[in-house]
């Protein structure tokens, strides 16, 4: 699953991708051209008369042009990484490299540039050719790439100005946050697991001790893992699978990833371990306590000495809110993929939103202590979680609140 998404992330996939379809598109018109009739092509309109040496200098100035804009499009778009990785986190550098307006400005120009090449190939004279032929069709297309091209290059100045805002790279950092919220804690009670539901279980709910172990056979950070193929998998076995590395957890070779009620055959094996991608780094797409994380490191990159800026701190507190507070009123996480008979197949363990909520004031309370504005965002933020809180949560929202204003009385 990942290295699907690992791979729509990066800044080659869409310009490889634009890439062939220009190749394609450049061989489909040439061979159009060299279809019609020479009067037909004439005849169409906006269509004019073209010398093969008009045409060559005409895809020759495109493919030019183009390629040189790609290259002072990059080198705008590695300053402003640069710049991001520097002031708000190398973490949150993926939201750049994701952004698929980026993605999409780089393989527009790029793509142009190979068409151009591809059609300029064909371009015969006759001092080359026993008869001169000029793509005539394929040319004016060039013509109208490098229109639409100078639209993507304003669009591009455009939105580079605006994502290197810090609204704006918090609201991906919120996107991000509220799309792994929604796979973490569902929307209705009926997706956890009653207690009959749990029949075959330890008393504790997870797999009998005397299970089996899948091993990492690779070290890295979990960083997602295929649920439905995990449950597949297991339905296929006759298994219930916990999974003990959650994605965000760092393993290396030998460590348990999977435990499985009864001992699982070496293909089996096989299939679940290759439900879990392993990667160098953390990512937020499974992982909620990073995806959260990152909100706070922003706040916390604000509050620096060399920043100097709380208000920054001060909105992501406030933008927080709108998947916190939802989160504290709906309750607990997923514990488990049910079968088809509604027993336990997979069973997970995410994080409680307690603990989100808790990571969140205690990293506040360790770097706003000097920042009354922060604090005040802090205690609002509480506010808000307590008018959405069950009794139950009442006690620990006033454990936090009660620091937090110490630390402003302070």
């Amino acid at each position: 699953m990942l290295s699907l998404t690992r791979v729509r992330e990066s800044f080659w996939f869409l310009p490889a991708v634009f890439g062939l379809v220009a190749i394609v598109l450049a061989e489909a018109l040439v061979t159009v051209d060299r279809t019609l009739p020479t009067s037909l092509t004439e005849g169409l309109p906006l269509l004019g008369a073209l010398s093969a040496s008009g045409g060559r200098s005409l895809l020759s100035g495109i493919g030019t042009s183009m390629l040189t804009v790609a290259g002072t499009s990059f080198s705008i778009t590695i300053s402003v990484l640069a710049t991001t990785s520097s002031t708000y986190g190398p973490r949150l550098v993926r939201n750049f490299m994701a952004d698929r307006a980026n993605q999409f400005v780089l393989a527009t120009f790029t793509s142009t540039f190979l068409y151009c090449i591809v059609v300029m190939r064909t371009v015969h004279t006759e001092v080359d050719d026993t008869s001169a032929f000029v793509p005539v069709i394929a040319v004016h297309v060039a013509v109208l790439l490098s229109v639409f091209d100078v639209g993507v290059l304003v669009f591009f100045i455009h939105h580079i100005a605006g994502s290197v805002q810090i609204t704006s790279l918090q609201a991906r950092v919120l996107d991000d946050l509220r799309a792994v919220a929604a796979l973490v804690y569902p929307t209705s009670p009926s997706d956890d697991v009653d207690q009959e539901a749990r029949a075959g279980l330890a008393s504790d709910g997870s797999v009998p001790a005397d299970g089996a172990v899948v091993r990492a056979d690779a070290d890295g950070y979990v960083q997602t893992v295929a649920w439905e193929a995990l449950r597949r998998v297991a339905l296929r076995a006759g298994l219930v699978v916990e999974v003990v590395a959650m994605p965000g957890r760092y393993v290396i070779v030998g460590d348990p990833l999977v435990v499985t009620s009864a001992s699982p055959g070496s293909d089996t094996a096989r299939e679940l371990r290759r439900t879990v991608t392993l990667g160098t780094a953390r990512t937020p797409h499974q992982d909620v306590a990073f995806a959260l994380q990152q909100l706070v490191e922003i706040a916390v990159r604000g509050l620096a000495s060399g920043s100097n800026d709380p208000y920054t701190a001060v909105s992501a507190l406030d933008m927080s809110a709108g998947v916190l507070v939802p989160l504290w009123r709906r309750g607990e996480p997923v514990t488990a993929l049910l079968g088809d008979d509604g027993t336990p197949v997979v069973l997970v363990s995410w994080p409680s939103v307690d603990e989100l909520v808790d990571s969140l004031f205690d990293t506040v309370r360790t770097y706003a202590l000097d920042q009354p504005a922060v604090l005040a965002a802090a205690l609002r933020l509480i506010a808000r979680l307590d008018d959405a809180a069950g009794p139950a949560r009442t006690g620990r929202l006033a454990e936090h609140e009660t620091a937090v204003r110490g630390a402003l009385a302070s």
